[in-house]
């Protein structure tokens, strides 16, 4: 049982808000989750520039100097803001991929939690309050993000281990259920270039993704992909650089409930993360179709 949550804005007013809407729903949901939590935020974009988001469990030495020693490397502006065991870096499009090859040089222990124009990932063992307070996160702004708080079933209760997981630039999912085959897909990705930083099967799901849309398939094309091709119960929520997405399995035996109104689309697990929302007393409201494919995009 874990709890999954989905926030996508079409009321731009509503874009300073988005931390603090999307923490509240989260933290609503604490009791289905109790081991790890964590929200990935998408702000705005500007073109030249792109961050990678990394998580070190020795902020204090891994960060020191970060900015000039990955500049120098790459031979390209560096930044780097901390916050706690998370750091953003910032430098040039063209520049992500060394940037991620170099840093497994330079700070070997740090993790990458997701990379692109737009994302933002924070996640850490703990209740979601301890993590929405930690990161800061109802401060932040932006146009769309998902959310996720665990209750371990299939694999160690790490940071690593928690949700979102992010395989591709913009792309992270979160997830509620258990896959029966992930082993055998994660090893038919694998042959097909796909890496993996975990044994969780939700990392498998978000590569799965990835790797579909990196063979020309759109957000919508990969999720019904994930009917047919990956065996289990499972509720996903997708983010990419400019949408959202949902899928339930065909048997749908994992609770959800969406809301639309002219301002958002939301998702929760329950009800009871919507109930805060503006205008939710007027929204349209309904349990998502099993086998079927709901996205959004800007």
């Amino acid at each position: 049982m874990c709890g999954i949550v989905g926030l996508f804005l079409k009321d731009k007013t509503l874009e300073p808000k988005l931390g603090a809407m999307l923490s509240e729903m989260l933290v609503s949901l604490s009791d289905r989750g109790p081991d790890s939590a964590g929200i990935a935020i998408y702000g705005a974009t500007t073109g030249n520039e792109a961050k990678i988001t990394v998580q070190s469990p020795k902020a204090d030495r891994d960060f020191r100097g970060l900015d000039v020693e990955l500049a120098k490397a790459i031979g390209a502006p560096v930044s780097v803001a901390v916050n706690s065991t998370h750091a953003v870096i910032r430098t040039t499009p063209d520049k992500v991929d060394a940037a991620r090859e170099a840093l497994q040089t330079l700070r070997p222990d740090i993790r990458i939690m997701g990379a692109g124009e737009a994302v933002e990932i924070y996640k850490e063992v703990g209740l979601p309050e301890t993590v929405v307070d930690r990161f800061h996160v109802r401060s932040m702004t932006g146009t769309h993000g998902i959310g996720h708080t665990r209750m371990a079933t299939e694999s160690a209760v790490t940071t690593m281990g928690a949700h979102p997981f992010s395989t591709g630039a913009d792309q992270c999912l979160v997830h509620n259920g258990s896959l029966s085959n992930h082993n055998n897909v994660r090893r038919e990705l694998i042959r097909d270039g796909m890496k993996f930083e975990t044994e969780n099967d939700t990392e498998v799901a978000a590569a799965y993704l990835s790797n579909r849309m990196a063979h020309g398939k759109n957000l919508g094309e990969a999720l019904e992909g994930t009917l047919s091709d990956l065996d289990g119960f499972f509720t996903f929520v997708v983010g990419t650089k400019n949408g959202f997405g949902v899928v339930r399995d065909p048997i749908a035996c994992k609770p959800a409930v969406m809301a639309e109104t002219d301002q958002y689309v939301a998702f929760g697990s329950e009800y009871r993360a919507l109930t805060k929302l503006p205008g939710i007393d007027n929204a349209r409201v309904w349990e998502p179709e099993p086998a079927t494919v709901y996205f959004w995009e800007h």
